[in-house]
């Protein structure tokens, strides 16, 4: 069996990392079974659904390297839906219902007060006819329940094991709204028939739902789909994530700097007993993954693994891959200067800096003048790549400096800061000009 999955996000939001991690377990899943992946953007909520955010779920996952292979939007199908609503009406199964939410609320209190679960009781299925049409003359519209069958429905997970869910237990789930807006529910499991879906691979937090939605596929006469609930995110504190960093957007993250192979490696990593390191490729991610390396337990995030994984992925970056986005910031100075640097890089910005310390200008560090008299004296003439360990023995044996009271010096001298990529490899490339000027105390 070919493997097909997909990820259907709503257009009214930024993509966030708790839905791009499930956007990323299904591509990688996919990928990793040679399968395809499936964008389904989940529009049916046409007030407010936007074509800037649908566009934006595009962007991101382009960005990240999550391609995919068809592409759909569930607002050009309700004419399937209507469909497949009309057969479930005709078999019993959708059930027509007036209760206001008020209503609905005082019993569930009733229920509850007197020890019982507050499931939904099925009156609506002893309306007559006339009683209906009251209900109509009064001014009220149905909501439409899907009728459970009241059984323990099993599975095999393939992140949880064996699952089973008990739907005697389960109100009978409203399938379309009082304005006739179809809810999550029955769209999901038409398209997943329609577009052939395999398995359907999303949070724990849906295991209740699967139990209805086995029904429905079931009372629609089709083939279920397997199925994956993977373990939620948590903070770094093993607490649920705050609203600030559960709702943190892709796009924030990409402005914040962050590569899109650290994003990946990072929650297509977390949960699993692979290492929390960056990976060679999305797709290299993707011929990894196995739903038998992910725990049980919540996977933590922790924006300390994700800053070590990005400053990981631009140390073994080369200067190829880099050129174009070092161009884009004015800050090519060759490959020799990418590959001493990017080994002193947290987010690429910071080459900037780095290029800034070779040309100019900065400002010098000088707290002993005596000292930078000395190490201009000791300058050699000629400049090349033997520069810094000749100079530094020179100003040695000229000061008796040495150790910390040598190089740091120096460093704050010629570079105006206290810690940077190796002078061995910086020092040639500022050059003999610009040095001299420092040394001098002026800005160069």
């Amino acid at each position: 069996m070919s493997v097909k999955v997909r990820f259907a996000p709503s257009p009214t939001g930024k993509l966030h990392v708790g839905n791009v991690r499930t956007a990323l377990v299904n591509w990688m899943f996919a990928k990793g079974q040679g399968g395809k992946f499936v964008l389904r953007i989940d529009d049916t909520d046409l007030a407010r659904s936007t074509p800037e955010f649908e566009q934006g779920i595009e962007d991101d996952l382009t960005w990240l390297g999550l391609v995919w292979d068809e592409r759909y939007n569930q607002s050009k199908r309700f004419d399937r839906y209507e469909e497949a609503a009309a057969r479930l009406k005709a078999a019993g199964r959708l059930y027509p219902c007036y209760d206001t939410s008020e209503e609905l609320d005082r019993r569930r209190k009733v229920q509850l007060s007197r020890g019982l679960p507050p499931i939904y009781d099925r009156a609506a299925l002893d309306l007559t006819d006339a009683e209906k049409a009251a209900y109509e003359a009064e001014g009220r519209r149905p909501h439409w329940r899907f009728k459970l069958e009241g059984r323990r429905v099993a599975w095999e997970d393939l992140a949880r094991g064996h699952a089973e869910v008990d739907t005697t237990s389960m109100s009978d789930p409203v399938l379309i709204r009082e304005d006739g807006l179809f809810l999550y529910t029955l769209p999901s499991v038409v398209d997943d028939i329609d577009m052939a879906i395999t398995h359907v691979i999303r949070g724990e937090d849906h295991v209740t739902n699967t139990g209805a939605q086995i029904e429905i596929f079931e009372a629609l006469g089709a083939t279920v789909p397997g199925f994956a609930h993977m373990p939620l995110l948590v903070g770094a504190d093993g607490q649920a994530l705050s609203k600030r960093l559960g709702s943190l957007s892709i796009a924030e993250m990409r402005d914040q700097g962050y590569e899109p192979i650290a994003i990946t490696s990072h929650l297509g990593r977390i949960g699993t007993s692979d290492p929390l390191e960056v990976g060679a490729s999305v797709e290299a991610l993707g011929s990894s993954f196995a739903f038998s390396k992910m725990g049980r337990s919540p996977a933590r995030y922790d924006t300390a693994d994700l800053d070590r994984l990005n400053a990981q992925s631009l140390h073994v970056m080369g200067h190829a891959v880099a050129r174009p986005r070092l161009a884009e910031l004015d800050a090519d100075l060759g490959e020799g200067f990418w590959n001493g640097v990017r080994g002193n890089l947290q987010k690429f910005g910071d080459v900037i800096e780095m290029a800034t310390i070779v040309r100019g200008p900065i400002t010098p560090v000088i707290e002993d003048a005596a000292f930078a008299a000395a190490a201009l004296a000791a300058l050699p003439e000629v400049i090349d790549e033997t520069l810094w360990p000749v100079w530094t023995n020179a100003v040695k044996e000229a000061t008796g400096a040495k150790g910390k009271a040598l190089f740091m010096p120096l460093r704050m001298m010629i570079t105006g800061q206290s810690h940077g990529p190796d002078m061995a490899t910086l020092a040639p490339m500022i050059g003999r000009e610009r040095i001299v000027k420092r040394l001098k105390g002026e800005a160069a």
